[in-house]
């Protein structure tokens, strides 16, 4: 039997970027990554006028989410790069990414998250985590009647990204899937 996946948002969870500008948190490292890390994602030119992103990262995010028993997986509009920048000072290894292709940034009449159905169509049936800080009801409606697998939407503050709490909710998740030993 497969594990369940773990969908990763970088920004909100393991980026905490709302957090006061001039203090970064404890523990975290701080990471400058420039706008224009591909051609598709150049803010039309302006990149070179443009302050590098900064990026706040705790590397021992990357080891506690080794040992929580899923197939972690790249939810975020890196994509890709998040192999390239976010993954090294976590320590992970490449990971697969939800290409979110035409999906990306488009609102929903609906009001449910762009990521939403592109993560249930990723998971296809399978049990997942979604750890992100941009979810509403309406996404957990949407999981709930669309996907055949159990699924757990954590929200994460954007203000403080991953805590103790957040890692013991995702293990209590992961354990409630395993078939009780016979």
């Amino acid at each position: 039997m497969h594990r369940p996946l773990l969908f990763l948002d970088v920004d909100g969870p393991l980026n905490p970027y709302a957090a006061q500008p001039e203090r970064r948190p404890d523990g975290y490292t701080t990471l400058r990554v420039p706008w224009n890390r591909g051609p598709s994602e150049e803010p039309r030119g302006l990149s070179s006028r443009l302050r590098p992103l900064r990026v706040w990262l705790n590397p021992d995010h990357g080891r506690a989410l080794l040992r929580l028993g899923y197939e972690l997986c790249w939810a975020t509009t890196w994509m890709d790069d998040a192999n390239r920048w976010i993954g090294p000072v976590l320590g992970l290894p490449e990971l697969p990414f939800v290409d979110f292709g035409d999906a990306l940034f488009r609102e929903r009449p609906d009001g449910v998250h762009w990521k939403t159905v592109p993560l249930v169509d990723h998971a296809d049936a399978r049990p997942f985590a979604w750890v992100d800080d941009e979810q509403s009801p309406l996404d957990q409606e949407y999981v709930s009647a669309h996907h055949r697998g159990p699924g757990l939407l954590h929200h994460v503050d954007p203000r403080i990204g991953l805590r103790e709490d957040d890692f013991r909710t995702l293990s209590r998740f992961a354990r409630s899937l395993k078939d009780p030993a016979p």
